[in-house]
């Protein structure tokens, strides 16, 4: 493939999900993930619920068998709708919706205020911290409490005269999410002073703020290069939607090994998130980045990730001196990413840093040929 160097910046598209439930792709990653780690849970907690309802239902409405199926029905089929979705965290959050609505119409059949199954209506919410952000849970609190009291307004002398289990569920379910916001507070935390990626044992976020702090400060006092490498797997969601995310976090791994060790020792690669990586490579100017992605991206095609035929594009920008900036450098590299893959992907495309006051694309420094660098290391 040809690596094109362009000296003009064209508007980089927008990309994201600016949706309420998941603004950032970090919240709809867990969301997702979050849903697969409680697959089991869930399935068990529903048969409970059945065991429940079977020795109930004698005693009260065979409707609630009905109930039971279609609630059942909602939680098997969840992951596979949640696959095969651009949106995954929108059925999450429908799927306890429905499942509130389920719940709350078999305490109507079975009582209303005095409905054995009331303090069944606080499950879905007791799940909702583990998925969603504060305000998505604050939302559905109040939700499932409108529920709760719609279900006793039904029968409002029975509830008058007997308001306890209404009280007792209200107070439940407030307890229930206070721990469990509690819980996912400490878990967030945990991730966020971690430095590895569990899934790919590559550092993170974190780890490259700090790290690129240290090569901004050595540049300056040295005039030395730095050049990243924004790389995004093409066509990755397609993956997910045929084969499932197993296959999808298969073939991330797979990719992350062989990239890496396609890189020296001292080139660092970052997961970003998703299918988003980060190289980074200190003392190397833009020709020389240009041709570390092109070998990267090789290396990909050959392997063939999770035994699929995969590709990955690569934007490349460097800087030197006073220029290393990482939000100028990661910017730059963005842009010239999705010209790689608004050109057809798997590809390479590398783009000169601007200057901040002209917008002219600065001179990259000489660098050696390739032959004259050293070998990769192998792992």
């Amino acid at each position: 493939m040809e690596t094109t160097l362009e000296t003009t910046a064209p508007e980089s598209p927008t990309v994201g999900r600016s949706g309420w439930l998941c603004p950032t792709e970090l919240d709809r990653q867990r969301a997702v993930d979050t849903s697969r780690r409680v697959r089991h849970a869930r399935l068990l907690g529903s048969a409970f619920v059945g065991a429940g309802l079977i020795v109930y239902a004698p005693l009260s409405s065979w409707w609630l068998l009905a109930l039971f199926a279609v609630s059942t029905l909602n939680m098997v089929t969840l992951d596979r709708r949640m696959a095969r979705s651009q949106h995954p965290e929108r059925h999450a959050f429908a799927s306890m919706v429905f499942t509130l609505a389920v719940l709350s119409v078999g305490a109507l059949m079975t009582g209303g205020p005095q409905s054995p199954f009331l303090p069944l209506l606080i499950l879905p919410v007791g799940l909702s911290p583990a998925r969603f952000r504060e305000q998505v849970v604050g939302v559905f609190t109040a939700v499932t409490a409108a529920a709760i009291m719609g279900v006793a307004l039904s029968d409002q002398s029975s509830l008058i005269e007997s308001p306890g289990l209404t009280i007792a569920t209200l107070a439940l379910m407030g307890s229930v999410v206070a721990i469990t916001m509690a819980i996912r507070g400490a878990e967030v935390q945990h991730r966020s002073e971690s430095v590895l990626d569990p899934l790919t044992g590559l550092l993170n976020r974190k780890a490259l703020e700090t790290r690129f702090a240290e090569l901004e400060e050595l540049a300056r006092l040295t005039g030395g290069s730095v050049c990243v490498i924004a790389t995004d797997v093409d066509n990755f969601k397609r993956i997910n939607d045929t084969l499932g995310h197993d296959a999808g976090d298969a073939a991330l791994r797979d990719i992350a090994y062989t990239m890496r060790k396609s890189l020296r020792s001292f080139e660092l690669m970052y997961r970003l998130g998703g299918e988003e990586f980060l190289i980074v490579l200190p003392r190397v100017g833009l020709r020389e980045g240009a041709w570390i992605g092109e070998r990267l991206r090789k290396a990909v095609e050959r392997a063939r990730p999770g035994g699929q035929e995969i590709t990955i594009s690569l934007g490349v920008a460097a800087a030197h001196g006073d220029d290393v900036l990482y939000d100028r450098l990661f910017a730059t590299a963005d842009e010239a990413l999705y010209q790689a893959k608004d050109e057809g992907r798997n590809r390479v495309v590398s783009r000169p840093l601007s200057s901040p006051e002209t917008g002219v694309p600065a001179s990259p420094p000489p660098l050696a040929r390739p032959e004259a660098q050293p070998q990769p290391q192998t792992l």
